[in-house]
Order: structure tokens, then sequence, then C-alpha cells
């Protein structure tokens, strides 16, 4: 039944994410804020296994690893064309500096690829890899 709700609860997170994009114009865009989106999702999902507001479970932690690794794997090409569109948070820097954010995105992708989620501990660690790398970007990156 918890993995029932924990899947559940990744999917509305995910759905809420969609709607909430309903209004982005530029599909480029929309794809970008998707996959963010995603990685989102599974921060969350990690978060409250880690928190304890739901059970932990292996195969569920380890989905949500990978699935912040195929995004992140993702993030350059999403971003190469300088897109645009009134709903997007990315800065200009990101263009500007195209090899740091590359470099960034890629040290994401590597943090997630390095997790093997084994334990209830476990997730509490991938959360301080993962999460670093997030806010690394996002304070650069992110309006």
């Amino acid at each position: 039944m918890k993995k029932i709700l924990t899947a559940s609860a990744v999917f509305i997170s995910l759905s809420i994410g969609a709607i909430a994009h309903a209004d982005v114009e530029n599909e480029a865009v929309a794809a970008r804020m998707d996959a963010m989106k995603a990685i989102s999702g599974s921060m969350k999902t990690l978060g409250t296994m880690a928190k304890g507001a739901v059970e932990f479970d292996a195969a569920v932690a380890q989905a949500a690893v990978d699935t912040i690794e195929a995004q992140a794997a993702a993030v350059p090409v999403l971003f190469e064309a300088q897109e645009t569109d009134p709903m997007s948070e990315a800065k200009p820097e990101i263009w500007s500096n195209w090899d740091d954010f590359v470099s960034k995105a890629n040290g994401l992708n590597a943090a997630a690829a390095a997790i093997t989620i084994t334990d209830a501990a476990s997730v509490g660690a991938a959360l301080g890899a993962v999460g670093g790398t997030c806010k690394g970007c996002h304070s650069e990156y992110r309006m």
C-alpha cells in the first residue's frame, strides 16, 4: 500500500508541474521545465523517505535517483538552444557561461550515477550528494 501511495505522490507532483507549465508556449522551454520538474519530484520522493514521512522502499528510492541521473544527462541538450519564454526561470548566464553550466549538469549526473540505494541511511546520503549540485547550479542559473 505504501508503494502505491509513494508512486501516487510522485505522479501527482509531476502532474501539477505539467499543469503549471500549461502557459509555456515555447516547446523547448517546456521540455526543459519538464525535466527539472522530474528531478524535483524525485528529490521530493527521496526527501519524504529521508524524513520518515513515507516508509523506506529501496526500489522507489533507486528509481528516483535513476530519474535524476537520466534527466541530468539530458540537461545540456535541452538547454543547448538559447530559447526563451516568459514562464522560464532560466537566466541568460546559462549561455554566456555555457561550459560552467554544462559542467554543473554533468556534476549532477555523476553524483546521481554514483548512488546506489541500499538502506534508509543511503537515502540521506543521496540527498546530500545530489542536493549540493542542484543548489550550485540554481544559485547561478535560475531566477
